[in-house]
């Protein structure tokens, strides 16, 4: 299995779903309990719920599971929300922090680093070569990083989680006009709740990449399950009715961005 797939395209924006890969190789997979085979922590169908929406978008998938390494993490391993329960680089609990490897078997330093290699670096090359690509072509890049997460997850948060949950690292990720875009319809959709820079203010990919004052560009849009699932637990499956008035918001979302390109290609871009 490859680490990513990636499908080229000549527009302005990146879609990157570091969380969508359900392949875990046989070896981890051997070294996983009964929790951790059940891989509940996927973002399921995001990258379905993008499928079309935009036309020239440059798609880049994540194959291999985020239990294998996850490549919304730093390669250092640094805590996204220090002081707040959260998963690491190579996660060795899910959401709920139960334990997922069988017990002596978690991998060791030379094990992460080993998947590392393999699966995480080869996916954020990738990535980076893309921006350079986009920003080539048209002065600019935004990288729209795609999530999504259970609705409801006391290790992680209190209550529930709003439905459009943006991160744009409080700011820095990116200029201010595309931060106000998307906040602006996500808050506007009718039936959605949105926050901008709550629980989720943007993971590694965001914060790594997002530099506006290089016209590179990064938002994370994480998306509560219960909008295009039919349910939040096993097996998770996908609900039409739900995913179809969903897009609608995400297409607009889209169609939105590629409207700001004429404030964007220009020198003080990173500014606006």
């Amino acid at each position: 299995m490859q680490p990513f797939d990636l499908t080229e395209g000549k527009g302005p924006i990146i879609l990157a779903f570091p969380h969508v890969g359900t392949f875990l190789p046989d070896a981890i997979a051997a070294k996983l309990n009964d929790t951790g085979k059940l891989i509940a922590d996927t973002d399921w169908f995001v990258d379905r719920l993008y499928s079309g929406l935009l036309d020239n978008a440059t798609l880049l998938r994540a194959n291999f599971h985020r239990y294998v390494i996850d490549a919304n993490r730093a390669p250092s391993d640094e805590s996204l929300y220090p002081g707040q329960n959260t998963t690491g680089l190579c996660p060795t609990t899910d959401f709920d922090g139960k334990e997922i490897y069988k017990d002596g078997m978690t991998p060791d330093a030379a094990e992460i680093e080993a998947r590392r290699l393999a699966w995480h670096k080869p996916y954020h090359d990738a990535l980076a070569v893309q921006i350079e690509r986009v920003k080539a072509i048209h002065g600019f890049a935004i990288l729209y990083d795609c999530h999504s997460i259970r609705s409801h997850i006391p290790f992680l948060f209190e209550g529930k989680l709003p439905d459009f949950n943006i991160g744009t690292n409080e700011g820095t990720s990116c200029a201010k006009c595309i931060e106000k875009t998307v906040a602006t319809h996500a808050m506007g959709a009718d039936g959605y709740t949105a926050v901008l820079n709550g629980r989720f203010k943007g993971g590694y990919t965001t914060r790594h990449y997002g530099q506006p004052d290089r016209n590179i560009h990064a938002i994370q849009m994480e998306l509560a399950q219960d909008t295009h699932l039919i349910r939040e637990t096993t097996p998770f499956e996908y609900d039409e009715t739900k995913a179809d008035a969903l897009r609608l918001h995400l297409k607009a979302i889209m169609q939105d961005l590629v409207a700001l390109a004429p404030h964007l290609s220009g020198k003080d871009a990173g500014n606006e």
